[in-house]
């Protein structure tokens, strides 16, 4: 999940939203993956649109840290012309379960949070395990930590991951996800604004019954290596191995920092690069905390909470760019210029559904002119007649505001399969935000984009629906690019 990337980094896919979102699909060892399957928010991607989004799984695009001999290699990929994502490949042999690794692949899927790399999709078909998240462009922790061809990471932006980090485990833990295996410095990643995200594919084991910790066991808290099992304490201990890693710009091994702090040398825990950047009071704060997270005992360990609570007060340079505390962007370029908002971009942002609905029924069907004359030879059957009075049903829903109606005939229609409709997917989406249904609402403003690219109403509904989830920056992208295709069609 690492290299570059254009925005949509991307998120930019779920499918068919099932009407039962909670009943895992049937799938078997024939079973072919079909982008017009989804559930639970998920994109269930064939192997196929894998294969070819990857170029064959080809080694150019391997961006995992351990390259072709890891158990399972993360590729980069892209749907369609522009759409980048990371595609976890997992050993055939490490879930052999298939409704296992769906219910576990649903659980990490319904994370959405602006601290993670999220899950978008899956692929399970046959042998074949795959997870399909969003794309980070600007590298790993451990690329600009370690091994930095231009500056040291800045003080203020290794606080600035210590915090996100903290934040990201506090949201997983909140929601009841509190696992994290082998949390290390690979698994923290750059997003396209500079901002630390936690990959979400650590949320899930790397098999029904593999070990959590395989890049070193040197670093795994002193439990592991008595049970072979991660706790949310363990994972604590792994966080505190990371605060030493942002102290010391190297990575040292917690028995021997732990040595040095009984002998009080702090000195060789501190990164000389850093030297007259940051006070030593921040310095000593980050090193306590890093001491209370490698406590041999587990209960004696912070949990995450309290972990944001001490360092919320650290970051001092909040209003300073992610990009330009990485040193992607210098401080002295003039800000990009902003696209004014059109009247939907502006009902948007104000996540104004009652504009919305308005603004759609407008709309009409216009962009799904094309799919309706190429079936059009096919209107004398039932079954396409049963599939276009669902919608009709359902658009009579939509405009008298019955939501929850429409998104019954809507869904019959769509699951019906014998026609595709973009605006079907929006006004489904819209339905959905009415009964305050983000994630699936969100499933189906990017189902709209897959269908119909360069529709600004769809990115418009995925601005609405990260707005409401709470992911504001890709709220804003999404936006953007609204406004951009409006704008120039």
């Amino acid at each position: 999940m690492g290299a570059s990337c254009s925005r949509f980094c991307l998120c930019c896919l779920p499918s068919n939203t099932k009407s039962n979102l909670h009943q895992l699909p049937d799938h078997d060892d024939g079973n072919k993956g079909d982008e017009k399957d989804s559930w639970g928010g998920l994109t269930n991607f064939s192997l196929d649109q894998l294969s070819i989004a990857t170029s064959g799984f080809s080694p150019d695009n391997i961006v995992s840290e351990h390259g072709e001999k890891a158990p399972n290699i993360v590729y980069k990929g892209t749907i369609g012309d522009h759409m980048l994502v990371a595609v976890k490949r997992f050993n055939k042999s490490a879930w052999p379960d298939s409704h296992q690794f769906l219910e576990e692949a649903r659980e990490v899927g319904n994370l959405r949070n602006e601290r993670l790399a999220n899950l978008v999709g899956y692929c399970c078909e046959g042998e074949e395990r795959l997870l399909v998240a969003e794309f980070m462009p600007n590298e790993t922790l451990s690329k600009h930590l370690f091994h930095s061809e231009t500056q040291p990471m800045k003080w203020a932006m290794r606080l600035r991951v210590a915090l996100y980090l903290a934040q990201a485990l506090e949201y997983c833990s909140n929601r009841g996800k509190a696992l994290y295996h082998d949390l290390n410095a690979y698994r923290i990643l750059f997003d396209q604004d500079g901002n630390p995200r936690l990959s979400c594919f650590g949320l899930m084991k790397n098999s029904r019954d593999g070990r959590s910790y395989g890049t070193n066991i040197a670093f795994a808290p002193p439990e592991y290596s008595r049970t072979g099992k991660v706790t949310p304490e363990s994972v604590i201990y792994s966080f505190g191995t990371l605060l030493l890693d942002l102290l010391s710009g190297k990575h040292i091994l917690p028995s021997h920092a732990l040595d040095l702090i009984r002998a009080k040398k702090i000195q060789l825990l501190t990164d000389s690069c850093l030297e007259g950047h940051f006070s030593n009071d921040d310095g000593t704060e980050l090193l306590r905390l890093a001491s209370r997270c490698l406590q041999y005992e587990p209960c004696e360990r912070p949990n995450a909470k309290s972990l944001v609570n001490a360092l919320t007060p650290l970051e001092k340079e909040t209003s300073v760019s992610s990009l330009v505390l990485l040193g992607i962007l210098d401080e002295s370029e003039p800000p990009k210029e902003i696209v004014p908002l059109t009247p939907f971009g502006e009902a948007c942002s104000r996540k104004d559904l009652i504009t919305i609905h308005k603004i759609l029924e407008r709309v009409g069907y216009k962009d799904d002119e094309d799919v309706a004359n190429e079936l059009s030879f096919q209107m004398w059957t039932d079954q396409l007649q049963g599939t276009l009075n669902s919608k009709k049903h359902g658009d009579s829903a939509f405009h008298a505001g019955e939501f929850s109606k429409a998104i019954d005939f809507y869904t019959q229609f769509i699951n019906g399969g014998t026609m595709v409709s973009p605006t079907v997917y929006a006004r489904r989406c819209l339905c959905y935000l009415m009964n305050n249904m983000a994630q699936e609402a969100l499933g189906d403003a990017m189902q709209a984009q897959l269908i119909s690219p360069t529709w600004p109403t769809a990115f418009y509904l995925q601005a609405v629906a990260y707005f409401t989830i709470g992911m504001d920056i890709d709220a804003l992208e999404s936006l953007k690019e609204a406004t951009t295709l409006e704008t120039i069609a």
